[in-house]
């Protein structure tokens, strides 16, 4: 028998039944069941079983670790260690003395140029200046020599005044900025891409992970917007992601190849991913990652990939050409959409200068900020920045003309320590080492008194060194004093004072190293603006 309209109202109940106060609990305790329990299930994934109870394990005992650390016993001690961290820091630092000079307010009246000079000259001798150019140092300082400095001063003193958000005052800076990102496009091939400069790797990270959280949101209509980074990857990301309100998964990397597993990072993947990284190479060890493999997830999964070249820079664009095996990382790997390239590391050009690029200018302009309803005018910046030194635009164009593509692919061309062994295989000019037998921090720190500025690495403790043109001369002593320093720690054993790396980055492996660890930086960073 057919229904009629009435029957059938009469069988469905009133919208407001399910408008219940119970009804909105039980439908609240089920979305917040159902996405913990795939945020649970995306972080098992990844990290596995292992990580997962290591990172439970961590979770669970911060909490301890901070009441503990607040008994009047503990803050005690704690206090001690800190003052004498203080200390020690300032000692290194704050070189003046109870009888230096300082100057902490103008003088009355305006100093003459020579009085400037000399005053430079007594404050490095006075500061214990560290001699770079004998080459005793990891990274840090990126000389192409001294006919390079003169180049660059050259540039700095014909553009001192020049502002780059100025362009129609200073078109010659606009112009050289741009040709600067070409130039770099082309070298990561990809000639067609957009970029811009930045005041070095950081930002250059910064921009790229905003313009990804721009593009997702606009596209893609991501709100709580997640990237997945190598363990590897440089903290750069993460401040990025502090920042910008981020969530980040990290990827423990294997500790063989030094790369991040793939199948990790698939499983980390999920709707709200918004980019994935992998480094070209890495900071840590100098390896790099599956840029191909890691391309193929990008594009299936229509999310980001940026690779980090900051430290690549100018040597990885080379090494095939120079004949050396290598991998392909740049922009013809499909999947990848943005790069960071430093200029001021093994481009030798100035300090505070690096390159992001993109594949589009469409996703370039999610980097820009532009503003219409300023009283004060329309406001467009493409950067963090507004005004910016032309300067350094113009000693990088200058760097970048004076070595030409030959003199940087001349600058690629490139005994045996059984108590260490090299982390993973790095393909160009970072390389690190650890030790399965002796405490390679305690090694770093005998490296320092023979006066060489290694970097200490932490999971797994290791050391490593950036080989500069400066470095390149001083193989042959590198060697020499890593042998004795082996030699040294061997003899010492368990009598060796410890010294700085073992002091502050051995903490690691205590369960209450991280929130000390914390605090001598914050020591250390109140040390650097100390008159």
């Amino acid at each position: 028998m057919p229904l009629d309209v009435a029957t059938v109202r009469a069988h469905i109940p009133p919208a407001r039944a399910f408008l219940t106060v119970d009804a909105a609990k039980n439908a609240f305790i089920g979305y917040f069941v159902f996405t913990h329990l795939v945020r649970t299930t995306v972080f098992v994934s990844s990290h596995g079983i292992t990580g997962s109870l290591r990172a439970l394990y961590a979770a669970a005992a911060n909490p301890v670790i901070r009441l503990m650390l607040w008994l009047p016993s503990s803050q005690k001690k704690m206090s001690e260690g800190l003052e004498k961290a203080q200390t020690g820091i300032e000692g290194r630092l704050v070189r003046y003395g109870a009888e230096g000079v300082r100057h902490l307010q103008l003088p009355k009246h305006g100093q003459s140029r020579e009085w400037i000079s000399a005053e430079m000259s007594r404050m490095d001798v006075q500061g214990g200046h560290t001699n770079w150019k004998d080459g005793q140092i990891s990274g840090a300082v990126y000389h192409g020599g001294d006919d390079m400095s003169r180049i660059i001063v050259d540039a700095f003193e014909r553009y001192v005044v020049s502002n780059p958000l100025h362009p129609d005052i200073f078109p010659s800076i606009r112009q050289m900025e741009a040709e600067v990102v070409a130039m770099c496009l082309r070298l990561y091939n990809h000639p067609t891409g957009a970029g811009c400069m930045t005041s070095g790797g950081t930002e250059s990270i910064l921009m790229a992970v905003k313009t990804h959280r721009e593009w997702a949101r606009n596209v893609k209509g991501v709100m709580e917007p997640e990237i997945i980074l190598p363990a590897s990857a440089h903290a750069a990301f993460d401040k990025a992601a502090a920042y910008f309100k981020i969530k980040v998964h990290h990827i423990p990397v294997d500790p063989v190849t030094r790369k991040v597993p793939i199948k990790a990072v698939k499983r980390a993947i999920n709707w709200n991913t918004i980019m994935i990284v992998g480094s070209a190479v890495n900071f840590p060890d100098g390896c790099m990652d599956d840029i191909v493999e890691l391309g193929k997830l990008a594009k299936r999964y229509n999310v980001g990939l940026h690779v980090d070249c900051c430290l690549g820079s100018f040597i990885m664009p080379f090494l095939e050409p120079a004949g050396f095996p290598t991998e392909l990382f740049d922009f013809r790997v499909e999947g990848v959409t943005s790069i960071s390239c430093d200029t001021h590391k093994y481009g030798f050009a100035p300090k505070g200068t690096s390159v992001v690029m993109y594949r589009t200018a469409e996703l370039r302009k999610y980097q820009y900020y532009v503003n219409t309803f300023w009283s004060g005018g329309v406001y467009a910046s493409p950067a963090i920045s507004g005004s910016r030194p032309g300067s350094l635009i113009a000693g990088t164009w200058a760097a970048m003309q004076y070595m030409g593509y030959e003199g940087y692919l001349q600058s690629c061309h490139r005994t045996d320590f059984p108590e260490l062994y090299i982390l993973g295989s790095p393909p160009a000019s970072v390389v690190a080492f650890g030790s399965r037998t002796l405490n390679p921090l305690a090694i770093g720190d005998t490296m320092s008194k023979k006066g060489w500025h290694l970097n200490a690495l932490t999971n797994p403790a290791g050391l490593h060194i950036a080989c500069t043109k400066l470095t390149v001369n001083k193989v042959p002593k590198l060697l020499a004093d890593l042998r004795a320093s082996i030699e040294e720690v061997k003899a010492s054993g368990k009598d060796q004072q410890p010294g700085t790396m073992v002091t502050l980055y051995g903490l690691g492996s205590t369960i209450a190293g991280p929130t000390v660890v914390k605090e001598i930086a914050t020591i250390f960073l109140n040390t650097l603006y100390k008159a």
